[in-house]
């Protein structure tokens, strides 16, 4: 049972989900910092949204953490780079929220384009202005999309509807993506100068913080109106507020700012400006959503199993392919390290076959957390093994062949000295370790394992079998084949461990050339 600090508010399903797994699910809001560098002690797992600071001071209070899970999507307020050199694994939920984003840029576009929230106010203050509060159409305007990502192609998709120009900039999506989404790819600088109203649809990074700011926005045109309900510091909020008083653009609809909660800025003085206090993923279904998906990753990740949306581990999303081998390579990897002995300076990782067709860095990721948990004390995950094989010298090199002689798949370990090779068979998928040292077997992995080189004569396997029946040790699988005209070799899956003095008495009996123990 871990434990789980849960610092900001967090739908009830995703918070049962996790009791229901066993887990002590320890809910503080509202803590000062010094509070929650206290609390955070003894914590497994930290669940936040955006209020939530994390930074290496607090990661490094918590040093039992196993995983941060943010219940949103944005991650500005977590050191991500802290949390990985301390092996801590940090989760979203990406797509929790991301229909109530669009459907907010949405609302805020055309508060914006009618000026909703003025005339409401007027109205409710005594004042019939219907003349003073003239609006625009979407129709036939253009929409310029700064990111087309999953929002942002779900703003595009919305605002279609309304008969709107749409253009977008993203590095990152090629204009064949665009065309497929009826969306024009352009320059920032060009799609400024040409929309009618811009929305922005970025993550804040360095090198997005600031990003609109007065250079940018004077080469608009005076009709220009920016939305955005991304991330605060993206627009700059004082060059934008200038921009709408100087009338270099109309106006603004903000759902996010540098600094938040607020309630003082420049834009919050100016009547051509619709604000609201981070909304975009306040709707019902999005806490539902985003509760039960950062429990489902912070169980799975407390669970020490693949985390589908672990922000900080180097791989592709495990596909259907290639997720049901995850385990196979950490059983691989663990008998590996237990094969080799010691700390090989390099290895390699072989996959063939099918699975080759996809990244299979994932799979290195769980050779290598296999191989750390049978050789290192200290906790290991997807995050952290990379990390320990740079910091023992270790280096995987991965390698891929489309095609491979006896399987439909295959994953290989080796170097100079020792090899293993395992795969899955049958309809179940059962895992069968196939080779080992070069010597072709066929046996389910196991905790306990055992490879033994003997002289091909008769009555070896019996010497065996009644030194481990002896001691009460029960072979579950062997496997015999024959190495050369007068050796052959033996691997046995047992149901428990061999005690260090009966591994002795094998290597001392007569025909018996070599026992080596391996632990999965």
């Amino acid at each position: 049972m871990a434990r789980i600090l849960v610092t900001e508010a967090i739908a009830d399903g995703g918070l049962d989900r996790l009791r229901a797994a066993g887990h002590d699910v320890d809910v503080q809001l509202g803590l000062s910092p010094d509070d929650l560098r206290s609390a955070v002690i003894g914590a497994h797992a930290l669940v936040i949204r955006s209020a939530t600071t994390v930074d290496d001071d607090l990661l490094a209070a918590g040093g039992d953490l196993v995983v941060v899970g943010r219940a949103g999507i944005g991650l500005d307020n977590v050191d991500v780079a802290a949390a990985t050199d301390r092996g801590v694994m940090v989760v979203n939920a990406p797509q929790s929220n991301i229909i109530s984003a669009a459907e907010h840029t949405m609302a805020l576009l055309l508060a914006q384009a009618r000026n909703v929230p003025q005339a409401h106010a007027a109205l409710i203050d005594g004042r019939w202005e219907r003349s003073k509060w003239e609006g625009v159409e979407l129709a036939d305007k253009t929409l310029g999309i700064v990111g087309l990502g999953r929002i942002g192609k779900l703003v595009a998709d919305r605002a279609r509807a309304f008969q709107m120009r749409l253009v977008a900039y993203d590095p990152f999506v090629s204009a064949d993506r665009a065309r497929q989404m009826g969306v024009e790819l352009m320059p920032l600088d060009q799609i400024v100068a040409e929309s009618d109203f811009l929305t922005i649809h970025l993550p804040k990074t360095a090198e997005t913080a600031g990003l609109i700011d007065r250079d940018l926005l004077l080469k608009a045109r005076p009709t220009l109106r920016v939305v955005n309900v991304a991330r605060g510091g993206i627009v700059e909020e004082q060059d934008l507020a200038e921009c709408i008083r100087d009338g270099v653009i109309a106006g603004a609809a903000l759902d996010v700012f540098d600094t938040e909660p607020t309630t003082q800025s420049p834009l919050f003085e100016l009547p051509s400006v619709v604000v609201t206090p981070h909304l975009g993923a306040s709707t019902r279904e999005a806490q539902d959503k985003a509760g039960d998906a950062i429990a489902d990753m912070v169980k799975l990740a407390l669970d020490g199993d693949f985390v589908p949306w672990a922000v900080n581990v180097d791989a592709a999303e495990a596909n259907e392919t290639i997720r049901p081998f995850l385990p196979l390579a950490e059983q691989l990897g663990r008998l590996y390290g237990s094969l080799h002995g010691s700390s090989p300076d390099s290895f390699e990782l072989c996959c063939e076959g099918e699975i080759a067709a996809y990244d299979t860095r994932i799979l290195g990721l769980a050779v290598l957390k296999g191989f750390f948990s049978r050789i290192s004390d200290d906790p290991v995950s997807y995050v952290n093994a990379p990390s320990m094989a740079r910091g023992a010298g270790i280096s995987m090199r991965e390698i891929t062949c489309a095609e491979s002689d006896e399987y439909v798949n295959l994953i290989s370990l080796r170097c100079t000295d020792h090899s293993i090779s395992g795969t899955l068979a049958g309809r179940r998928r059962d895992q069968r370790i196939v080779e080992v040292d070069g010597h072709s077997v066929d046996v389910p992995p196991a905790e306990h394992m055992m490879v033994i080189s003997n002289d091909d004569r008769p009555g070896v396997i019996g010497t065996v079998g009644v030194t481990l029946g002896g001691a009460g040790v029960n072979i579950a699988d062997m496997d015999v084949g024959r190495v050369s005209a007068d050796s052959a070799t033996m691997v046995l899956t047992l149901t428990d461990e061999v005690p260090l003095r009966l591994v002795e008495q094998l290597r001392a009996a007569p025909g018996i050339l070599s026992v080596k123990v391996l632990r999965g």
